[in-house]
């Protein structure tokens, strides 16, 4: 995404609240795996995604080192980087660091897997007898948010390279007997329209949470997206000012979140509802249970709070078990799931 082209600004987004919170909680906490956007055309969901790099924070990083490295410079890996920029190289000084916002990269639907992953040089390897690596999208994208529009029409094995890698954390790429390995962390953010077909329900299973959004109803939701659409069209920049001092506070939380997350505690009772809850709506395996306790805690630390409430599980539920169930349609299913809360309140 060129930085030259200004970007709508996140907290302008109006409504679709469900989409904003999934994104804000995968930013505080990567291990959730990602977020999955399902709806119709023309409901924000590239705008939301993109606008993410406004309220992303700041990470230190090596200068114009392919793989975003940063705290962790791996000379393993910089070993076998073709950049000679690569500051790692530089021996016996300790590489530079500078301060950069955090990456936003997008994955465009023709990608090769070689784009993706990035390739060898066996030519290099054979006459050398060193490796040479020319890194891809994954390596861009480490320590950032990779988004993937339309995840539903790309190939299926390149979604699975890249669930492999955001579950993982690292990329291995094999060509003839040689092999390299870098790390790739990343939180991935698929896009996607229904109406031009489905995920195979064992990737969608590997998003960590997953959100249903619609076109806003209310005619003067709908009069406030069209006027402020308009005021950013007719000058970006200050439709910009006037909203970056909201942006800075909703960074400023996340920073907050994350600095607070790592101490949250959970009862054994609130595992027990998770449990149940699971259960009751037919969640195959446990990988969703999981999901909903990180999500749950992670909601604790966004609103401030060390300890997870029910309401805190019940959100996460309602983020992180839509898509886990095949049996029915996610509208109902996300009913079953307010039921089931429902009944183990009363």
């Amino acid at each position: 995404m060129s930085r030259d082209i200004p970007t709508y600004p996140f907290a302008a987004i109006v409504g679709q609240e469900s989409m904003k919170l999934a994104l804000i909680l995968n930013i505080i906490n990567p291990k959730l795996s990602g977020v999955l956007v399902r709806g119709e055309k023309g409901t924000a969901k590239s705008t939301a995604v993109r606008s993410l790099a406004e309220i992303l924070p700041s990470i230190p990083v090596v200068p114009a080192c392919p793989f975003q490295m940063g705290e962790e410079v791996d000379i393993g890996v910089c070993s076998a980087c073709s950049h000679s920029s690569c500051a790692a190289k530089q021996s016996g000084a300790p590489p530079e660091r500078v301060m950069r916002k955090v990456a936003v990269v997008d994955l465009p639907l023709g990608a090769t897997e070689d784009r993706v992953v990035g390739t060898l040089d066996l030519e290099h390897a054979l006459k050398a007898g060193e490796k040479r690596f020319e890194p891809g999208i994954l390596a861009a994208a480490h320590r950032g948010v990779l988004y993937v529009d339309e995840v539903n029409l790309l190939d299926d094995h390149i979604v699975d390279v890249l669930l492999d890698s955001a579950a993982m954390g690292v990329n291995t790429v094999e060509r003839e007997g040689i092999s390299f390995t870098h790390p790739a962390r990343f939180t991935l953010v698929g896009t996607m329209n229904p109406e031009e077909g489905e995920l195979r329900p064992q990737l969608l299973d590997r998003f960590g949470l997953c959100v249903q959004i619609e076109g806003i109803r209310d005619p003067e939701e709908r009069v406030r997206i069209m006027e402020r659409r308009a005021a950013f069209d007719e000058n970006p920049e200050r439709f910009r000012e006037q909203w970056r001092k909201a942006s800075r506070e909703i960074s400023r939380r996340i920073g907050k979140a994350a600095r607070l997350l790592p101490g949250v505690k959970v009862h054994r009772d609130l595992l027990m509802e998770i449990a149940t809850c699971c259960v009751e709506v037919g969640v195959d395996g446990h990988r969703g249970d999981i999901i909903v306790l990180k999500t749950a805690k992670t909601l604790a630390a966004y609103g401030g709070r060390r300890e997870v409430t029910r309401e805190d599980v019940e959100r996460g539920a309602e983020l992180a078990l839509p898509h886990r169930v095949r049996r029915q349609p996610l509208q109902e299913i996300a009913t079953d799931i307010q039921v089931s809360r429902r009944n183990r309140s009363a």
